[in-house]
């Protein structure tokens, strides 16, 4: 029970930080977005010419964002789940991070991104194929399941050392 909780809750809150924050200015998740699109909008202007699809701040940011993450599983996992152990705490938060990351692939970004026109950037209307490139988004999510496993690692870690 306590499990499934906690997915609604980190569900529920990676929603709301994720949503308003693309809505408010697309641009800020450019790097979430398929490359036609970020060719787009270096194109247009938007954006400056850049090697890399994230920028150094949305690196920092994100780490930021694991490092808090790993905390707050590592506290609640600990509190509510009563884990004591390294493999309890990689386990279950892992279990979370795979609901959250295809709640994200499959609802946020097939979903909402893909047909939500308060998602698309000015000047990039028309690359409706582009922004339904669901494999782009699955792809991803495939990659953010990998990425867990080290951030996961590290709340079972300090599951084992709290």
């Amino acid at each position: 029970m306590a499990l499934a909780l906690e997915i609604i809750i980190g569900i529920a809150a990676f929603s709301a930080i994720v949503i308003p924050m693309v809505l408010k200015n697309p641009l800020d998740a450019l790097g979430d977005y398929p490359p036609a699109i970020r060719e787009r909008c270096q194109e247009l202007g938007l954006i400056a010419p850049r090697e890399n699809r994230f920028t150094t701040a949305d690196l920092v940011r994100k780490g930021i964002a694991m490092i808090v993450l790993a905390l707050v599983l590592a506290f609640a996992l600990k509190r509510f789940n009563g884990a004591s152990t390294f493999i309890q705490g990689f386990t279950t938060s892992y279990i979370i991070w795979l609901a959250i990351a295809w709640w994200d692939a499959l609802v946020l970004d097939c979903g909402l991104f893909c047909h939500w026109k308060a998602y698309r950037i000015p000047g990039t209307e028309d690359m409706i194929d582009a922004y339904h490139d669901y494999g782009f988004h699955i792809r991803q999510s495939c990659i953010g399941t990998a990425l867990g496993l080290p951030a996961c690692a590290l709340v079972g870690l300090l599951v084992a050392v709290l």
